[in-house]
């Protein structure tokens, strides 16, 4: 009589049974809704016995990422699924500071340790760093399947981890991808008023006030105020070249000012088309530059000092006396 094979759900002609057939199934449905990853406690539920797991990992079904959290059927992983497992090791980690930044797609991040916060302290973890805190119910969300901090959550924690240009930058990246949260950055900052990275986050807010709600009128004659207070010529206002209907233009310098105000300017699909307009222009022979609120009432002399240059430049008229 020949031995019964090990484990038994495998038969002698290497054919599965149907209830192994079912479980295989299952693993693959779940693997596909994360990444191609899951977790040991999940395959317990879905009712693998511990030999059954085991068996698994030693024929490379299943790839150990993490203790507890496996690759399956392969280890040629997306980011994504670096990201999944990292969440896995606990059912309350979460995708947090950097890494979550990543995943919002407003900070690019090179690290190889994986960012995540979980409310009670967990051991150390070999490509992990881990943080301890307990997270508000509105401060964590799923993107792509994956639990992750909000994006205002995410700009609270990078305050504290990254220079004040690198948190300026992902926040401009956040309002031009329209990313909302249900609590706003002023509601966290009241939230945690001591916490690390809290004034870098007043200061920012303070600057993403300034003109929200400046019309694009109110622009045109600020800038126009700008340009005679530091004798510099007046440009045609919403004049049209090659086709296009521009905010400010110097015919005889090929130089073109697009006044930005972000109720015009701010939007994701907006950003786009002016980037596409100021290509087009650049291809019909002008230059393009673009002029915010925030320069006119902040950096007025920085600002001129620009515009001189460019329509001083060889080839051009000198600009009026």
């Amino acid at each position: 009589m020949k031995p019964m094979p090990w484990p038994p759900e495998v038969s002698v002609d290497n054919q599965r049974k149907p209830e192994t057939a079912g479980l295989d199934a299952a693993i693959a449905t779940l693997a596909g809704a994360q990444h191609g990853v899951v977790a040991r406690r999940q395959l317990v539920e879905l009712g693998l016995a511990p030999s059954a797991i085991e068996y698994r990992i030693a024929h490379g079904r299943l790839h150990a990422l993490h203790r507890g959290v496996y690759a399956v059927g392969h280890q040629a992983l997306r980011r994504e699924a670096h990201w999944m497992a990292a969440t896995l090791i606990t059912k309350t980690a979460v995708l947090s500071h950097r890494s979550a930044a990543a995943v919002w797609g407003i900070r690019p991040v090179d690290r190889e340790r994986i960012e995540i916060i979980v409310p009670r302290w967990l051991a150390p973890r070999d490509r992990l760093e881990i943080r301890q805190a307990r997270l508000a119910a509105d401060e964590v969300t799923t993107q792509s399947g994956i639990a992750v901090t909000t994006a205002a959550r995410t700009l609270l924690d990078l305050a504290g981890v990254v220079p004040y240009h690198h948190l300026e930058r992902a926040a401009t990246e956040a309002e031009i991808r329209r990313l909302g949260s249900p609590t706003s950055l002023a509601d966290l900052v009241a939230r945690y008023p001591t916490r690390k990275g809290t004034a870098a986050l007043r200061k920012l807010i303070a600057a993403r006030d300034i003109g929200r709600n400046i019309t694009k009128q109110e622009l045109e004659l600020r800038f126009l105020a700008f340009l005679d207070a530091h004798r510099l010529p007046r440009p045609h206002i919403n004049h049209e070249v090659a086709g296009k209907e521009v905010d400010c233009v110097w015919p005889a310098h090929q130089l073109i000012a697009e006044l930005d105000g972000f109720a015009t300017h701010g939007t994701r699909r907006a950003f786009e088309q002016d980037r596409a307009r100021d290509r087009a222009l650049l291809l019909a022979g002008y230059r393009v530059t673009r002029i915010t609120w925030r320069q006119l009432t902040e950096q007025p002399n920085a600002l001129a000092t620009e515009l001189t240059t460019l329509l001083d430049q060889p080839g051009t008229a000198r600009r009026a006396s």
